[in-house]
């Protein structure tokens, strides 16, 4: 069978030092491999340097969503301790959530702030679809948003291993960051300082798109053949400056592989401006709208790193990876970046 077809020619070894469990200081200063598509050069640099290698003609897609606290933890009513994690609302009351903590159907669960949630549904992939309720009353989940800002923690990767902290509230989140709904950030987007984006968005042309990042995007690929994978949906909205430019010949610069699933489910789907977007892509489904690749190093045997592969093929993202570690570039959502152009 095809190499670019079997998840295990997505795996790797990644020495445990090279997983980044905090951010750079300043953002900026993170790591940044470039690699040049034409000439298939591959330059370090560092995140500030950035705009050095951006085309001059190109505009860059940024993804404007902002992480929730959506991890909490409470007590059922016998006092058993849970932990819930909010995934996605799948409308004004049903929100789909992970719960650590043996639930059943009818379950409620206790939180701070008079805050309780009732179990109403045990879904087949291990997920539960809760309503929330304060003093009795149901919660829209625009009216959830205020009460777990104050009570719930911001969901660090679970590779993270930690606890999540007041920092990490600030660092985990872009700086541009405004629409909220998701659970992961689109971590790409992390690098930037206030003062590098001012002067990005002042020289290049640029537009805003909206995918709220569910957890799903940690979810490693566990089937044998990479297209039998089940690919998550996540909520999209893209603006209409961001589709006057997909809608014209300028090249796009994709901020990140969130910005990436956004474009490309926009271009393969319809040109519908908001819904719900599950587009896997990996070599054998390609870009057909993004030009260019801001991303971070992934996790092995997942949809990111075979959506770097869906740009470059899987010999060219194994090497690039192999290049990274040897140069000691730090992984994952606090880890370095890498362009492709």
């Amino acid at each position: 069978m095809d190499k670019e077809l079997l998840t295990l020619s997505y795996d790797f070894t990644l020495p445990s030092e090279l997983i980044a469990t905090y951010p750079a200081h300043p953002r900026d200063h993170a790591k940044l491999l470039v690699y040049n598509r034409k000439d298939e050069t591959i330059t370090h640099a560092h995140f500030y340097d950035l705009e050095k290698f951006l085309p001059k003609d190109a505009a860059l897609i940024f993804n404007d969503t902002k992480v929730i606290k959506a991890r909490l933890f409470g007590f059922k009513p016998s006092g058993g301790k849970i932990e819930l994690l909010i995934n996605r609302p799948l409308d004004a009351l049903n929100v789909n959530v992970y719960i650590r903590g043996k639930v059943k159907v009818g379950t409620k669960i206790n939180f701070e702030n008079i805050l309780e949630a009732e179990v109403k549904e045990l879904l087949v992939d291990g997920s539960r679809i809760v309503h929330f309720f304060q003093n009795n009353a149901p919660l829209r989940f625009e009216e959830l948003l205020p009460i777990i800002d104050t009570i719930g923690h911001i969901p660090l990767p679970p590779y993270i291993q930690r606890e999540d902290t007041q920092q990490d509230a600030d660092e985990y989140q872009t700086v541009f960051a405004r629409q909220e709904g998701a659970v992961a950030a689109p971590t790409a987007s992390l690098h930037f300082t206030d003062a590098q984006h001012q002067r990005i968005c002042e020289t290049f042309k640029h537009a805003f798109i909206t995918l709220h990042v569910g957890s799903g995007t940690f979810k490693p690929v566990d089937v044998e053949v990479i297209t039998d994978h089940p690919m998550h949906a996540e909520y999209y909205d893209i603006s209409n400056e961001a589709k006057a430019l997909l809608e014209s010949d300028t090249p796009i610069v994709s901020v990140g592989t969130t910005a990436t699933r956004t474009i490309e489910f926009y271009e393969k789907h319809g040109k519908i401006q908001r819904g719900e977007a599950n587009l896997f892509l990996n070599p054998k489904n390609k870009p057909s709208r993004v030009n260019h690749l801001l991303t971070n190093f992934h996790l092995p045997k997942s949809t990111l790193l075979m959506l770097v592969a869906s740009f470059v093929g899987l010999e060219k993202t194994q090497e690039l990876y192999a290049e990274a570690i040897k140069e000691k570039y730090r992984f994952y959502s606090y880890g370095d970046a890498m362009l492709i152009l």
